[in-house]
């Protein structure tokens, strides 16, 4: 399945949900914020939110600093 991830064209092995996504790319989804297709995913729902095919999916995570 093809989507757009940080602006990258991506080819995904399977559909997949917020949640899924995060595990395949290893990341933390305590740390980082999604935007799919221009809508903010609430981390509460990412297991349940699929990705549609041809998405643009933002991955943002946050940056501490001093």
């Amino acid at each position: 399945m093809r989507i757009v991830l940080n602006g990258e064209e991506t080819t995904l092995p399977r559909p997949m949900t917020v949640q899924e996504l995060l595990e395949h790319l290893e990341i933390d989804p305590r740390l980082v914020a999604v935007e799919c297709n221009r809508v903010v995913v609430r981390r509460a729902t990412y297991a349940e939110t699929p990705i549609p095919p041809d998405a643009e999916v933002e991955i943002v995570a946050f940056v501490g600093g001093g």
